[in-house]
């Protein structure tokens, strides 16, 4: 198998793991929430989480980092991935647009 469909499928399981990381005050997973923007991989698995919250200043920001790499010491202690890093970044900014219908009809977020 080659490298590229190993580290996407590696990216597919963290993507899978991480849906399990629930925004405390929404009550929705942080991937149908639209918040994890990319996994990243170093040639060690290493990874990277790069992510936004919902809003800035955000006050569960060190407990979704936590729950993030909870999540993720499964995939860790198996050894399909190495040290997890989460980025939070703010651009480009967070909005309903970016969730997905599971979490639209969660939420009763309406498309104008």
């Amino acid at each position: 198998m080659s490298q590229e469909i190993e580290k996407q499928q590696t990216k597919d399981q963290v993507m899978g793991q991480l849906e399990n990381v629930i925004d405390p005050e929404l009550g929705v997973d942080i991937v149908n929430l639209g918040l994890v923007y990319e996994i990243q991989l170093d040639d060690k698995d290493n990874v990277t989480v790069v992510m936004t919250l919902t809003a800035m200043g955000c006050p569960l920001a060190g407990e979704i980092n936590q729950s993030v790499k909870d999540s993720l010491k499964e995939l860790q202690e198996v050894g399909d991935i190495g040290e997890v890093a989460v980025d939070i970044v703010w651009n480009p900014p967070w909005s309903k647009s970016m969730m997905s219908r599971y979490a639209k009809i969660a939420l009763n977020v309406h498309e104008s």
